[in-house]
């Protein structure tokens, strides 16, 4: 629980950004385009990507240096910067030009969190989890990051239950900022009396490699590239899934916002259950076959499922499709940090497992929303099943190129 509850806030926070554009995009990006606006709005969030591969680069040798629970502090409190950062922007009609270079700021400090968040949480939970039960434990990374989501959601659906359209345009989107502001501090106190991992203290008064870039490539180089590779298809996948499906389902499908948001939250609870499951399949299973199962999988449903959500006339049709989406995902995200984490030795796992991910993550699951967006406008918006398709199925090939981790991992102490 100490180690997935920052979890928890980073992805709330990170999330609410993009839950909430539909509402503050007029505000920082003046249009009568609502796809230019959210376009604007798509592309500061990439922008905060950009600064994950320098969070999981910093944040990835002082975890290793100085430990899993320093970093997990540190990740945490800069993710409460940035969110209070937001809640008090001003918008352009009052600071002009200003107001989206502050939104930028607060977007590329919590990039920065994130990147760091990643490698960290997963290096803790996976050296805190027992031999036979890693990946059951190692899944709660994504039940906490899932869960994350939906307190945003449960927000936002808050918000829209008490407050009128107007006012959450005005100004009701900075409360779920500011509530993330408050819960990133106390979860910062929370992370200061963790227990360190075994595997960290092992390392105490040893002599060993230092954790940096040129060693991880020098030492690593072929961990490294498939980390990059398989997390690009994974979180294009995620991103397509998830953070970009509601705005699908507002600016394709047509249905309005509340409804949207409602789908999403029954899907992501589904979404959610299913993680601790898969990862126990994988204890008992193997990581490849769950790795696999999402690969081929979600070659096959892809391109079918958009198709069909994007002439859903039943939100009950939208979320049994976008759920089953889910599900085959469900069988990567479960057990992604873990897999990444048993690959590297414990003095660069925290970077090992953080900057590959990083870059994977940056180039594809940051940029998702802005090429489907980009797409959309150009009126070609099904050419971006295919290329979450053809992400997916390069990712698959690193997928076969693993090694069976549940047997070979490098995870000594339990």
């Amino acid at each position: 629980m100490g180690g997935s509850a920052g979890n928890l806030v980073e992805w709330y926070d990170f999330y609410a950004y993009a839950a909430l554009a539909i509402y503050f995009a007029p505000a920082f990006f003046p249009s009568e385009d609502r796809t230019a606006q959210l376009l604007a709005t798509a592309a500061i969030f990439a922008a905060g990507f950009l600064m994950r591969p320098i969070g999981a680069w910093i944040m990835g040798v002082y975890g290793d240096h100085h430990g899993r629970k320093a970093g997990l502090a540190l990740s945490v409190g800069l993710m409460c910067g940035g969110s209070l950062l937001i809640a008090v922007a001003p918008t352009h009609a009052q600071a002009g030009v200003l107001s989206p270079v502050i939104l930028l700021a607060a977007r590329m400090l919590q990039g920065l969190s994130v990147g760091g968040e990643y490698g960290t949480s997963a290096t803790y939970l996976s050296e805190m989890a027992p031999r036979g039960q890693r990946g059951f434990w190692s899944s709660f990374q994504y039940v906490t990051l899932i869960g994350g989501q939906l307190c945003a959601l449960a927000v936002v659906l808050l918000l829209q239950a008490v407050m009128s359209e107007q006012a959450l345009e005005a100004w009701g989107w900075r409360i779920p900022f500011l509530i993330g502001a408050g819960l990133a501090l106390i979860v910062y106190v929370l992370r200061r009396r963790l227990a360190e991992t075994a595997s960290f203290e092992a390392m105490a008064g040893t002599e060993r490699p230092r954790s940096t870039i040129l060693n991880l490539w020098r030492d690593h180089p072929r961990a490294s590239i498939l980390v990059a590779t398989i997390t690009a298809g994974g979180s294009l996948a995620f991103y397509a899934y998830t953070t970009y499906m509601q705005k699908f389902l507002v600016n394709t499908t047509g249905f309005d916002r509340q409804t949207a948001t409602q789908v999403m939250t029954a899907a992501l609870v589904v979404f959610m259950l299913a993680q601790p499951v898969f990862g126990h399949f994988a204890d008992r299973f193997g990581r490849k076959p769950m790795l696999l199962l999402f690969g081929f999988g979600a070659m096959a449903t892809t391109v079918p499922a958009y198709t069909l959500i994007a002439t859903a006339a039943s939100p009950l049709t939208a979320f049994a499709l976008i759920t089953a989406m889910l599900m085959v995902l469900a069988a990567y995200t479960s057990i992604s940090a873990l897999v990444k984490a048993e690959l590297f030795p414990a003095h660069i796992r925290t970077l090992g497992v953080a900057l590959p991910y990083a870059i994977g993550n940056t180039l594809f699951g940051g940029t998702a929303e802005y090429a489907a967006l980009w797409l959309k406008q150009a009126e070609q918006e099904a050419g971006f099943y295919w290329y979450v398709t053809a992400v997916i199925g390069i990712a698959t090939i690193g997928f076969m190129m693993l090694p069976e981790t549940k047997t070979a991992s490098l995870i000594q102490e339990d």
